[in-house]
């Protein structure tokens, strides 16, 4: 940085100017990126922001029109987090500035606790949004200080906020799902564990079926364990009809057909899938759990029929659920779903229609970083063993190699 400490304020500015003109083509360099983000990162009572909300955020936004690559965003939040912690800055720094406030006050004791709720769930919300369009990383450390905030309220004496429990149970599950991604098992397991505690004394057993369908899945994929998959599936299955939404029921017989299938329990698998359509038929606008639809358990469905030797049915069903994973938020999902696709093709005995779909498959893995689609892209490769010395594979590989492994 000697450089630019020795650069004259016009030299900057003009460097500046050229950045905000339309014609110049100019991008910030990758010093001038540094001293940025530690500009925006800091607030104007000279704290630290780096939230969703932040000037900080607004610069990464920035920064990606400028063409910066997710790799080099991510190394940025991290160098910026990380200067902030060895300035003594603690995780609750990193919050929106009037939910850092609310927090900090809501600790000296001088406000209603109730008011810190809403601002810590906007911000769970807001980052269970960014997931499959920002690296998982990034929003661990954006979550990391509510869930540090969610342990300092839930340890003050006295009467809790009635809404800290369900605040605490979804910060804790989407933590669970991010360690998950990021290959710290143990984390996630233990955030689960927590989560589910949270939302045990809740009367509505909805939110607690929902965060044991995610531990079902993310227990398969880190442990491969079927037999305790299926204990915490079945678990899912009871708080499920013990709750509210029809959405959650349709969601958690659909996980725990899954894990029936994958098991080899194909009679179970379709009793399961059969309950989750009936339940389907039940849902209605006023969900309080929206978000799990007849399109969405197709792709259970497809998956199901897939494990049974279905082909046929498998691909019907996988080909219209992935028409409707069109949002970011689904990018993740559209990962899973066009992988299974591909593997369906290749059972029906197209490998190059199988590679095609592959292809995209890996781009989707690529982008979003998801773990259960990297696994998914490697079952399907393997599964193409017998046409490893077709030009068509060779070209697969490459694109695996440079996409997944050789990053």
């Amino acid at each position: 940085m000697a450089s630019l400490a020795a650069s004259q304020r016009s030299s900057i500015r003009r460097a500046v100017a050229r950045w905000e003109s339309i014609d110049d083509g100019t991008n910030p360099g990758e010093r001038y990126q540094v001293v940025l983000a530690h500009v925006y990162a800091s607030t104007p009572t000279g704290q630290v922001g780096l939230g969703p909300g932040s000037d900080f955020e607004l610069l990464l936004e920035a920064f990606r029109y400028f063409d910066v690559t997710s790799p080099r965003i991510q190394e940025i939040v991290e160098v910026i987090a990380t200067c902030a912690g060895a300035e003594g800055t603690d995780l609750a720094m990193l919050l929106q500035p009037a939910t850092r406030a609310s927090v900090a006050t809501a600790e000296l004791g001088r406000s209603n606790l109730d008011e810190v709720i809403p601002s810590l769930h906007e911000a769970v919300v807001s980052i269970d949004r960014q997931v499959g369009a920002q690296p998982f990383v990034r929003l661990q450390l954006q979550l990391a200080p509510v869930v540090d905030a969610c342990r300092l309220l839930a340890s003050q004496s006295g009467r809790r906020p009635a809404d800290l429990p369900t605040l605490a149970a979804a910060a804790f599950a989407l933590a669970a799902r991010l360690a998950f991604e990021t290959r710290d098992d143990e984390a996630a397991m233990g955030f689960y564990a927590e989560a589910t505690q949270a939302a045990g004394g809740l009367k509505d057993r909805s939110l607690r079926a929902m965060i044991r369908t995610s531990h079902t899945m993310v227990t398969l994929h880190a442990t491969g364990d079927h037999r305790l998959a299926r204990e915490i599936a079945r678990a899912a299955t009871v708080d499920a009809h013990r709750g509210s939404s029809y959405a959650v029921r349709a969601r958690a017989h659909a996980v725990h057909a899954e894990i029936n299938a994958r098991a080899g329990q194909s009679r179970d698998a379709a009793e399961a899938i059969s309950r989750a359509w009936t339940t389907v038929d039940q849902l209605s606008m006023d969900d309080p759990h929206q978000g799990f639809d007849g399109e969405r358990l197709r792709g259970f469905d497809g998956l199901c029929a897939l494990h049974a030797g279905d082909a046929g049915h498998a691909h019907s069903s996988l080909e219209r659920s992935l028409e409707s994973l069109r949002t970011s938020r689904d990018a993740v999902q559209r990962g899973i779903v066009t992988s299974d696709l591909a593997l369906a093709r290749l059972k029906l005995g197209d490998p190059r229609a199988c590679v095609a779909g592959l292809h995209d498959a890996i781009d989707v893995a690529s982008a979003t970083g998801g773990r259960v689609a990297t696994q998914r892209v490697r079952l399907v490769r393997q599964a193409l063993r017998p046409w490893r010395t077709e030009d068509f594979v060779a070209e697969l590989d490459e694109h695996l190699h440079d996409a997944l492994i050789g990053r």
